[in-house]
């Protein structure tokens, strides 16, 4: 079988996108899942292997680089450049351009700098809407990985107050529709009547999912409940909305596949309590595979080679993994 082409997005160049890019590929066992294409600048990724004790020319590294060739020699690490967000964002730009066109199977992508970007022009609160913008995508959702808890988020980069008021049953559904498609590419689930069906919990936005309506504005009852009973409706194995400490807790220990959180950090904050080294981001609803590592660029250990590269390593597995089904 011929190994998948992962297109790897080097990041912010002034994080540690390149360390732990590297730092990922000098694991061997990386080229017998996938074949690396690392798009970002090759300079810069000679640099960052004389930090992390990393050979580029090495012929036991068989990854190929796309140097785009836009990073400043000079650039420092661990500070906000327009020019690193610049570069940033044109490597997601080409490794979507690859991915559309089929020249590769999946993107993996190290982090970028929000601030970074927006000195640069390209006004996005982050990865996930960027690549909603260059594929076309009417409506994507950030979706978190880990070893035990797997959680997908109905509204990710924005406010709480923003969040609330942009919640509403439809949206609940088609995120539930996308988490529940994702699972079954993922081949997570159980076998029911032949075919792959994913448990799936769904929160409740207020404390204790609204207690009946003494919590909040009956929010479980107007934006929820119904969302939930449509994806019943048509046998799909989804329960809620439960209060998401319960709920989050029960997945955890694998009663559910698949958790549907409401708001940024009731997801992303249980899953980075339980290890922000294995987890992974993936963009749920795109026409391409895309994976990312779950953590931000570190400024404050960028250029010093103590980055961990875990995370880049669990998010190349699913994108091969994903690629291929």
């Amino acid at each position: 079988m011929t190994l998948p082409i992962v297109g790897i997005t080097m990041g912010d160049a002034a994080g540690v996108g390149p360390e732990v890019v590297l730092k990922a590929l000098k694991h061997l066992d990386v080229f017998a899942f996938c074949r690396p294409l690392v798009i970002g600048d090759r300079a810069r990724l000679e640099q960052a292997g004389r930090i992390v004790g990393v050979d580029v020319e090495d012929d036991e590294l068989p990854f190929e680089c796309l140097d785009l060739g836009l990073v400043p020699a000079d650039l420092p690490y661990g500070k906000v450049s327009a020019a690193a967000g610049e570069a940033a964002y044109r490597y997601i730009e080409r490794a979507v351009q690859l991915a559309l066109a089929g020249k590769v199977d999946a993107i993996c992508t190290a982090p970028i700098n929000k601030e970074a970007l927006n000195a640069a022009g390209h006004h996005f609160p982050g990865h996930t809407e960027i690549l909603a913008a260059l594929t076309g995508t009417a409506e994507v959702s950030l979706t978190l990985f880990s070893p035990k808890l797997r959680v997908i988020h109905v509204t990710a980069h924005m406010g709480l107050i923003d969040s609330i008021e942009r919640i509403d049953a439809g949206l609940v559904e088609r995120t539930i529709a996308r988490g529940r498609e994702l699972m079954i590419r993922s081949g997570i689930g159980v076998e029911r009547a032949g075919a792959l069906e994913p448990r799936i919990g769904v929160c409740g936005i207020n404390p204790h999912a609204g207690e009946g309506g003494l919590f909040g504005r009956g929010e479980e009852e107007i934006k929820i409940a119904p969302a939930v009973a449509v994806a019943r409706a048509r046998g799909w194995d989804v329960e809620g909305p439960y209060p998401a400490d319960a709920l989050l807790y029960r997945a955890a220990r694998g009663d559910f596949d698949l958790v549907v959180a409401m708001y940024h950090d009731q997801g992303h904050g249980p899953v980075k309590a339980m290890g922000l080294e294995h987890g992974v981001n993936v963009t749920a609803g795109l026409p391409i595979v895309r994976t990312s590592v779950d953590h931000g660029t570190a400024f404050d250990i960028a250029g010093t080679g103590k980055a961990d590269e875990r995370s880049m390593l669990e998010a190349l597995r699913y994108a091969a993994q994903l690629a291929v089904k």
